[in-house]
């Protein structure tokens, strides 16, 4: 096992060459976009706030906004397809299922991030161009990632709007909760090909100036049938982070093969959401129908020990079947939903960080035999 921390020097961030403002949108390809905006209404208690479609000019897709503090979701379908965006986009879901398509990154300068990506060897999908309505202008531009997964540059600071140009603001498809169930989205996890990991770190290097946080390798995260490794990549102020997994050899297939099997391919594996009171998350997401991971009772028998006090009492912990880790800055709460579609692809975790900047490297083993569990149940061990 081989964990390492990277820190980059103060002077360096200063000179940060690829500076980002955090995540803009999580863009997902879905089947049917309409009921998976009230499935995250509904289950995850988000707003909708923006909407693109037939009503407002939009004849080949339906796009639906939905926000929780800053984390924001774009959900989008093919009502029928007319171009070659809306092919490829039906494509998409005809291979893969419903997933994400694009991490989109907010920018201070979306061209000079896009004229630097590509002169450090990204593929540009897009060159920048603006948008503009009444409330001013956005400023976009598009390179290629793992897969078929693209990261949109979105400059919007001379922008108001509910979303971009070409949607307009949408009234909620359910009264939103009271309380936000989460309030950020806190890191974007990706899977890749056995042996291409390094790569694509390297792509996160050299093309977005991102530096490496940590790192999982080694016999610590595996379990008796299956092990990964892992590396996660971060901007210099550690506002946007994307933990990168292959698959490593082991007995029998791994949770990464299943999912590159499943999705056919690199992609995004889950989404991590910042939430600030994880056990009203986990209560009202678990009455709204969201079904997680279960850990067994074993794992909380000596938790207090290496984990110490928390925030939530341990039995709670115990009932809720919350994770806790604890390092050398911390500790962190998390707990991890199942696949949310039919395939076993993307999933989701909920995490409370109180210090750690961790990922609960002292969960893996634990997470990935609940997850192998699910497989055998699946028929994919």
């Amino acid at each position: 096992m081989t964990e390492t921390m990277h820190q980059t020097p103060g002077t360096a961030r200063q000179a940060d060459p690829f500076p980002v403002k955090g995540m803009d949108a999580v863009v997902f390809a879905v089947g049917n976009a309409k009921q998976a905006a009230h499935y995250y209404s509904t289950a995850f208690g988000m707003r909708l706030v923006a909407y693109s479609g037939p009503e407002n000019g939009s004849r080949e897709t339906a796009s639906y906004v939905l926000e929780s503090g800053s984390a924001r979701f774009v959900l989008t379908s093919v009502i029928k397809p007319s171009t070659e965006y809306g092919r490829w986009l039906a494509d998409h879901v005809a291979a893969h299922g419903d997933g994400v398509i694009d991490l989109a990154v907010e920018v201070p300068d979306a061209r000079a991030a896009y004229a630097y990506a590509v002169e450090h060897g990204a593929t540009g999908l897009a060159e920048p161009y603006e948008l503009k309505d009444e409330h001013g202008t956005v400023v976009l531009a598009a390179i290629a990632t793992y897969g078929q997964t693209r990261h949109t540059l979105v400059e919007r600071s001379g922008y108001d709007g509910p979303y971009l140009p070409g949607y307009t603001a949408a009234d909620p498809v359910v009264a939103p909760p009271g309380n936000r169930f989460f309030q950020a989205v806190d890191h974007c996890v990706g899977n890749v090909e056995l042996g291409r990991m390094d790569e694509w770190v390297a792509f996160y290097n050299n093309v977005m100036g991102f530096t490496n946080m940590k790192e999982f390798v080694g016999d610590d995260i595996a379990t008796e049938y299956s092990a990964l490794m892992s590396k996660v990549v971060a901007d210099g102020k550690r506002k946007v982070k994307f933990p990168l997994n292959e698959p490593a050899v082991g007995k029998k297939k791994s949770q990464i093969d299943e999912y590159l099997e499943f999705y056919g391919g690199p992609g995004v594996q889950h989404i991590a959401l910042a939430t600030n009171d994880i056990v009203a998350t986990v209560r009202a997401m678990r009455a709204a129908g969201v079904r997680f991971l279960e850990t067994p009772d074993s794992y909380y028998d000596t938790l207090g020990e290496w984990v110490g006090e928390t925030r939530v009492p341990l039995e709670e912990l115990r009932e809720l079947k919350i994770l806790a880790d604890r390092d050398e800055d911390g500790y962190l709460l998390q707990i991890f939903t199942k696949p949310v579609q039919d395939r076993p692809t993307v999933f989701f975790e909920l995490i409370e960080r109180h210090g750690s900047m961790g990922f609960g490297k002292g969960n893996f083993k634990a997470l990935f035999e609940a997850i192998e569990r699910e497989q055998a149940r699946r028929g994919n061990l």
